[in-house]
């Protein structure tokens, strides 16, 4: 089976993969869930390493110049998120948090919470990672502790296609609409979750929150297109160390977003490393990564429709290689009708196949919804798809 993409950009892809020194030292193992975390180019570890042998110090504490650039260089990386987001206006604010769910969890804290009546409603997504969830129902048990009252509303899913039904949404919103929480791209169904929708569904007046964990990093992300009023996101799924995040605020619609509390040392080489990912993104051409990886994702649903045994989750009309629908997003996830998802993720490790099976954080579900889970970044190929359809072919010809 071949692919116009694929083809096209093999060899670009070949310089790409050889500048991860774990994915170069290891070639006959495939790494495949990169929607848990993406391994790291030698530019991100080059970077952090010339930081802390060179220059390393507390930000905005001394006068020194190890101290100064310091602070000069995390300046540097709030105007580089902006920059990876496609921000070019003003007014906006960039904190530097943990990871996502840290981040979600400041947005609801540190802003939300002070916006919000007794009466007040948000609506946010019950089917989605459990970090865009649990922190809104948090803020509503706290908020009551307290004499407030607020409704939490699911943002309503097409159960067909696993997108946000914006033709139901309208219905929910109404004068008590305070904020909407919602996901840029599914973390198991690989959807771009058209969030475009959602805007002109709840008006201009109502702030969005975005999680573009699986966005950023994965695909170009354009703020202005997404019209969102935050967007969070972690470095360690965006090529960088694992610790570092950021919380990109518009500051239209309310308060000026800051962090609440006593800032202490934030987390400076996980700052530098998230820098120096969004220039090798940058320098790599996240388009082509986009067309790469979806190219992937699109040759492994063609291959896994063939098997009857395996349902595909998400939107099954897109599964087919020529099929018009929107593809999914380097992200496929998968069950097989006789083989418990644990045992084939345990199958798979045998094979130097490296995906996630169980456990995928999605709200609203637990232990008994087995799936497994491959994900794709740049350094994937399509031999190492083709190493997971020949695992799934021969649980297939096993004796029912």
């Amino acid at each position: 089976m071949s692919d116009p993409t694929l083809t096209r950009l093999a060899q670009w892809q070949r310089g790409l993969r050889a500048q991860f020194p774990i994915i170069a030292g290891n070639p006959d193992l495939a790494y495949l869930d990169n929607a848990a975390t993406t391994q790291k180019p030698a530019a991100v570890l080059d970077a952090v390493t010339e930081y802390l042998t060179t220059g390393n110090a507390n930000a905005a504490r001394g006068a020194y110049p190890w101290g100064t650039a310091t602070t000069a260089r995390i300046e540097a990386a709030q105007d580089r998120v902006r920059k990876a987001l496609g921000d070019n206006g003003t007014g906006s604010t960039v904190e530097f948090v943990d990871g996502t769910s840290g981040g979600l969890r400041a947005v609801a804290g540190d802003w939300l919470a002070g916006q919000l009546r007794d009466g007040d409603e948000i609506i946010v997504p019950f089917g989605d990672h459990e970090a865009n969830l649990r922190p809104w129902l948090d803020l509503r048990d706290r908020l009551e502790r307290s004499g407030i009252r607020i409704r939490v509303l699911a943002l309503p899913v097409d159960p067909a296609s696993g997108d946000y039904d914006h033709r139901a949404l309208p219905a929910l919103v109404g004068p008590r609409t305070r904020f909407v929480a919602a996901t840029h791209v599914h973390h198991v169904f690989g959807a771009d979750m058209n969030l475009h929708r959602v805007r002109a569904a709840v008006g201009p007046e109502v702030p969005i929150c975005v999680d573009a964990a699986q966005a950023v990093g994965h695909r170009p992300v354009s703020v202005a297109e997404l019209d969102a009023d935050f967007v969070v996101f972690s470095g360690h799924k965006t090529l960088a160390l694992p610790g570092v995040g950021a919380v990109w605020a518009r500051n239209r619609l309310g308060p000026r977003f800051e962090l609440g509390g006593w800032r202490g040392t934030p987390n400076t080489a996980g700052i530098v490393s998230l820098a120096a990912a969004l220039d090798w993104l940058d320098a790599a051409g996240l388009p082509e990564i986009l067309a790469w990886t979806t190219a992937l994702t699109t040759r492994l649903t063609d291959g896994l429709r063939r098997f009857p045994d395996i349902e595909v989750l998400g939107c099954r009309d897109s599964l087919a290689a020529d099929s018009p629908v929107q593809r999914r997003e380097g992200i496929v996830t998968f069950r097989h009708a006789r083989v418990r998802s644990d045992d084939l993720g345990f199958v798979l490790a045998d094979e130097g196949i490296m995906v996630r099976a169980d456990s995928h954080c999605q709200a609203g579900r637990d232990a008994r919804d087995h799936a497994v889970r491959v994900s794709v970044h740049v350094y994937n190929t399509p031999d190492e798809i083709d190493r997971v359809l020949a695992v799934v072919r021969r649980c297939a010809a096993m004796p029912s």
